[in-house]
């Protein structure tokens, strides 16, 4: 199934998601309608907040190094629009995209802990939720250290560094309400607000015509 990506403007977007407690196979069916939105939309990486649901998960792709170096054609972390390696006008499927961008491995991270950041980066950031918005020096660690759980409530130790640790950390963020552009100092994300305050706008009305037509205007904490 796919889903609707919420936008900027969605309170979801800027709420702390819930803890996962159940590891059951409705988790494993989000998880799986999860990689099917994030493909669908050409994207790297979803967080569970951004189809509507407020738990802590999300999923991310790591692609091979020598993908990752050619940052001129990624929008990271949630938007990625490699080049797909066809001349064709039809939508490429989800293992033909694996292919073209150099997947090595999914993964699905449940209740992630982060912690250790070591290091600096900066590097080119772009969202699903704000689709088409590029900042190209947003601030990360080079390295990080997550602990997380699977769909089975497994725990596990992550350690990434560069490209991948940058999703990692876009990925978690969306998890406590935070958007790359907050990591910008003040007045380079004033100019940021400013420089696309009608697009913000706009995405701000959608966002709220789409909760009323949803009917969760006065459910802001419903677990889709």
């Amino acid at each position: 199934m796919i889903y609707p990506i919420r936008y900027y403007g969605d309170p979801i977007l800027r709420r702390r998601a819930n803890p996962v407690t159940t590891f059951d196979d409705r988790l494993t069916r989000l998880a799986a309608d999860m990689f099917e939105t994030m493909y669908a939309a050409d994207g790297i990486g979803l967080a569970a907040p951004q189809i509507g649901v407020p738990l802590r998960l999300f999923v991310a792709l790591e692609v091979a190094p020598d993908h990752e170096a050619d940052e001129t054609d990624e929008d990271a972390s949630d938007e990625f629009s490699g080049q797909l390696g066809t001349d064709s006008t039809e939508p490429l499927t989800p293992a033909e995209k694996r292919k073209a961008w150099g997947v090595v491995r999914e993964h699905v991270v449940v209740n992630p802990v982060m912690v250790e950041r070591s290091g600096g980066q900066l590097g080119r950031d772009g969202c699903l939720s704000l689709p088409g918005l590029v900042v190209e020096d947003v601030p990360r660690a080079l390295r990080v250290v997550m602990e997380y759980q699977d769909l089975e409530g497994g725990h596990h130790r992550l350690s990434a560094e560069g490209y991948f640790a940058h999703v990692l950390q876009h990925e978690f963020d969306h998890l406590d309400g935070v958007l790359f552009f907050d990591h910008l100092p003040a007045p380079r994300r004033e100019r940021f607000m400013e420089e696309h305050r009608a697009q913000l706008a706009q995405w701000q009305r959608d966002s709220k015509a789409l909760l009323k037509s949803l009917g969760e205007q006065h459910a802001p904490n419903r677990v889709g």
